[in-house]
């Protein structure tokens, strides 16, 4: 019986866009996917999700991995408001969720800037009962410490949770743990996914 369910943010419950982020900055195409290439689809996002690594460390840290476009990484990245975007459904999903009894709970890699400067578009998190951001922690998905942690610290039965995620390294990562897990798609098929899992 599942009692939990458990949201990743970025493209689930808010969207991660970061070529639109770009291409609204003016950058063409190709500038996009090299900006993309040295910074978010780079290890070193991920280690700034985990809060190991201020801002001004994450900047050159992308800019070393591609120099000649330096100028461009400093001022793509110098404010991330746009970076995540409200998706209309999340709020009256997660009300949804709540007033059938459930816990709801995110989990998610997720920076300090982001959270500073999208705050915005995260209108869901006051209804959530808690949750991890990879960066207060200091651990990020797939890692398996950061599932074990959820579950200690809202002494949760894995077995009686659910986790949605849109990136299967992370739901396979949970699906180790003992969790019920799928990758998230759309919400269609996330309700889908959840009533065969006896949550409607």
């Amino acid at each position: 019986m599942i009692r939990t369910v458990i949201f990743d943010i970025g493209n689930v419950l808010a969207g991660f866009d970061w070529r639109s982020f770009y291409a609204r900055q003016g950058y063409d195409g190709k500038m996009v996917e090299r900006l993309g290439k040295a910074t978010v689809l780079s290890g070193d996002w991920k280690e700034y999700d985990r809060g190991c690594v201020s801002d001004a460390d994450m900047v050159q840290l992308f800019i070393e991995n591609d120099p000649e476009i330096a100028e461009e990484i400093e001022s793509a990245l110098a404010d991330f408001h746009g970076l995540v975007t409200p998706y209309a459904y999340a709020v009256p999903w997660v009300c949804r969720l709540k007033q059938k009894g459930y816990r709801v709970l995110v989990l998610s890699n997720f920076s300090q800037k982001a959270l500073r400067e999208c705050w915005h578009a995260l209108d869901f998190l006051p209804y959530v009962d808690g949750g991890i951001l990879s960066f207060q922690d200091k651990l990020i998905k797939p890692m398996p410490e950061i599932y074990r942690l959820l579950l200690d610290r809202y002494c949760l039965q894995a077995n009686e949770c659910v986790f949605l995620d849109d990136t299967q390294e992370n739901v396979d990562a949970a699906k180790k743990m003992g969790i019920h897990s799928f990758r998230f798609e759309n919400p269609k098929q996330a309700e889908e996914e959840l009533q065969k899992l006896g949550v409607v």
